[in-house]
């Protein structure tokens, strides 16, 4: 590692992780929720009802992780689910107003301040920056991880009551 530019793109990503930790933590402490959690969270009060399905592919996470964020949820009394009267094996979700709540009270995640800061670039540099995350995707070997953080489905259970 005696690469000037490695050892300073090492301290930017760890910059960036600690970040990511950080607000993880502070969002875990304000309402017992991860960010994935969350944002699926604000995606069911945002569309008013929506599926499971509908949320994997607005959020682009896998259905799996879709399925076990919404059992966390439900079991904390956040969304409700049930069937469409229309369609029998369909599941509609919807925010309790405890979710409400728990939206109201949650500090702003770091994916709101990165999404303003970022489409207030030139669209150039966004696609720069784009490609150089792509890149270090591939280079740390992260292209094929769900966009869903691994250990994210589980703030609910290890955390007080919400």
């Amino acid at each position: 590692m005696s690469d000037v530019l490695t050892t300073e793109a090492l301290k930017a990503l760890r910059r960036i992780l600690r970040a990511s930790d950080l607000g993880t933590r502070k969002l875990a402490t304000a309402t017992a929720l991860t960010p994935s959690q969350l944002l699926v969270l604000q995606e069911v009060e945002q569309r008013g009802e929506t599926t499971p399905s509908a949320l994997s592919a607005s959020l682009q996470f896998g259905q799996a992780t879709i399925t076990n964020i919404v059992d966390r949820l439900e079991n904390a009394g956040l969304v409700t689910r049930q069937r469409s009267s229309r369609d029998k094996r369909q599941i509609i979700l919807q925010v309790t107003d405890a979710g409400r709540a728990t939206i109201e009270r949650a500090p702003d995640l770091l994916q709101t301040r990165f999404s303003e800061g970022y489409e207030a670039l030139p669209a150039w540099e966004r696609a720069m920056i784009l490609a150089a995350l792509e890149r270090l995707g591939e280079i740390i070997g992260a292209q094929s991880i769900d966009a869903a953080p691994l250990l994210d489905a589980g703030a609910i259970a290890r955390s007080h009551e919400v």
